[in-house]
């Protein structure tokens, strides 16, 4: 009786953890007029991060409809420069709640409530909640109007569900809420094996060795090669995948990758949904040093140690296939997409006499996942990795190397230092601190800059205090001292003195050459008014919400990047 009542308790748990399966009769499509194409899926792997929804097109144009999926209440809207930048939230009453990003504008009696809330902070930004009693909705009901604000690289909405109780994601194509035209199965692009030993309980794992795949037919592939793949005593496969849709030349991620050996399941990933704390275990999901490089998803066919649990149905020794000298086996290596298609790989390995034996390196430090550890060089410079950062324990070999070459406008303070490899990913942030010898008029624009793969720099956060600059990060690489001298750069996009009384807004354009622009300020007549960002189009926007009186008016403009350059521009207009 035992060995069946387990089973029932864990589907039962799972159930109450991830909320009831989505009913699509609940809901109505959430932006109208479009064609109903799609420019990106839900878990699809982002820079640090899953993509949390739907990208829906909009037609290659702004101000399309957005109307309640259900019967609810709006909850909360917000404005950002960056992420969702107009953004509105629905508690719906059937225990979900629909997230709807990249807005031109909210529905105009919320739009006025925002405005007037940005006037009273004299905030460029908001972040409003409601209770249900303020803004209900019916299902249908228009809430706003699509755009291309925030991150948003052109006109789409940006479309949620989650289960209000827990705020968890869902994927609403594979629930069926959203049904996208989609016959075509997965892609399965390139293969990887790489070999691993293990030292003192920490893997150490071979360089990959890569195999060319080619389709027969739709949906399923082969290696160019004909003999069978060489493997060691154990290692794991890395397969690079992607997906499309009819109707649009996006790319896509899938939903699962599963891989097989001897017709026993050994590994499965799967994209059902995510909590936000685990949307960043994206880079536990790929092979993080090959992701970092490629157009697909690099989905690695074993779990690491802490990568979390509810994205592997499966995952038989965590992925891991072993051959004894000699042995033959077949393995099948499955990708499906969130509309049912799938593809497969088929093909033989064969153990390999020689193994690989990883080699100890006395120089080396051993850094565990469940403890907090402390990496220094000399008395210059230290990093803290907090426990719950790594994904699996790893040797690393701190060191100094040569600084780096820095853009105009950034001035080098100190020698790089390499504590983890920019192909190693963190989960929680970690503490770096450098001291370096700063000249006092470069203290208060002082901060670290990290060096990438490519070589390049780019700003790692942090300040100067008493002569130690400390940061935050999540980035890893080489770690250097930099001071940024250059103030933002700020344009009218009109002539000075020019008639606006047809125009919709007051547009410069705003940028900066390292740090990046952290905050800005715009006076009309003395008088501050909001200023919208679109960092994507690097312009900054003041909407008029007064009718022209055709007078002249003074304008200031006051742009500031995160080291405290700040650039003060002045001109008028007539409107």
């Amino acid at each position: 009786m035992r060995r069946f009542l387990i089973p029932l308790l864990a589907t039962a748990l799972a159930a109450a953890a991830y909320g009831q399966r989505l009913d699509p009769a609940d809901y109505v499509y959430p932006v109208l007029d479009v064609s109903r194409l799609y420019a990106a899926n839900f878990g699809e792997l982002r820079p640090a991060h899953f993509h949390a929804g739907i990208d829906i097109k909009t037609d290659g144009v702004e101000g399309k409809p957005l109307v309640a999926v259900a019967d609810g209440y709006v909850s909360r809207v917000s404005l950002a420069a960056g992420g969702y930048g107009r953004a509105i939230y629905l508690t719906l009453d059937n225990g979900t709640t629909a997230v709807y990003g990249h807005l031109q504008r909210f529905r105009d009696d919320i739009e006025k409530r925002v405005r007037e809330e940005r006037y009273r902070n004299r905030s460029n930004g908001a972040d409003l909640r409601f209770d249900a009693a303020e803004w209900p909705v019916r299902q249908g009901d228009t809430i706003g109007f699509s755009g291309n604000s925030g991150s948003s690289m052109g006109p789409h909405l940006h479309f949620e569900l989650r289960d209000t109780p827990t705020q968890r994601l869902r994927n609403v194509v594979r629930e069926g809420v959203i049904r996208p035209e989609d016959d075509l199965p997965p892609r399965i692009m390139r293969l990887h094996y790489i070999e691993v030993d293990t030292l003192d309980r920490i893997p150490v794992h071979r360089r990959p060795v890569s195999y060319a795949v080619v389709r027969e037919a739709e949906g399923r592939y082969r290696l160019t090669r004909e003999e069978p793949v060489g493997t060691g005593r154990k290692g794991y496969f890395v397969a690079e995948v992607t997906d499309r849709r009819n109707g649009v030349h996006n790319t896509f991620g899938v939903w699962r990758v599963s891989l097989a050996v001897d017709d026993e399941p050994r590994f499965e990933y799967r994209m059902d949904g995510f909590t936000h704390d685990l949307s960043r275990c994206c880079d536990a999901v790929s092979c993080y040093p090959m992701q970092l490089g490629s157009r697909n998803e690099a989905i690695r066919l074993a779990r690491m140690e802490r990568s979390p649990a509810c994205f592997y149905p499966v995952a038989e020794e965590r992925g891991i296939v072993r051959t004894a000298p000699g042995e033959v086996r077949r393995v099948r290596i499955e990708a499906e997409d969130d509309c049912g298609n799938r593809s497969a790989l088929e093909f033989d390995i064969r153990g390999r006499a020689d193994t690989f034996r990883a080699k100890a390196d006395p120089a080396a430090t051993a850094l565990r996942p469940e403890r907090t550890s402390t990496l220094r060089i000399g008395r210059t410079a230290h990093v803290t990795v907090p426990a719950g950062a790594l994904y699996e324990p790893l040797f690393v070999r701190p060191e100094i190397r040569t600084a780096p070459e820095a853009p105009e406008g950034v001035v080098v303070l100190s020698p790089a230092y390499r504590f983890l490899d920019c192909t190693t990913p963190l989960r929680l942030a970690a503490t770096a601190e450098i001291r370096a010898d700063i000249p006092r008029p470069l203290q208060l624009r002082t901060l670290l800059a990290v060096r990438n793969r490519h070589g390049r720099l780019s700003p790692a956060g942090g300040r100067c205090n008493n002569g130690i600059v400390r940061a935050a990060t999540r980035s890893t690489g080489d770690f250097v001292v930099v001071a940024d001298t250059l103030p933002p750069r700020v344009r009218p996009l009109f002539e000075r003195g020019a008639d606006l009384s047809r125009a919709e807004g007051l547009r410069f354009g705003a940028g900066d050459n390292f740090s990046g622009i952290a905050a800005w300020s715009l006076e009309i007549d003395g008088q501050w008014v909001p200023c919208d960002r679109f960092p994507i189009k690097g312009t900054l926007v003041h909407f008029f919400d007064t009718p022209p009186a055709r007078s002249r008016h003074t304008v200031r403009l006051s742009v500031t990047d995160a080291c405290g350059n700040t650039t003060r521009y002045e001109t008028e207009f007539v409107r």
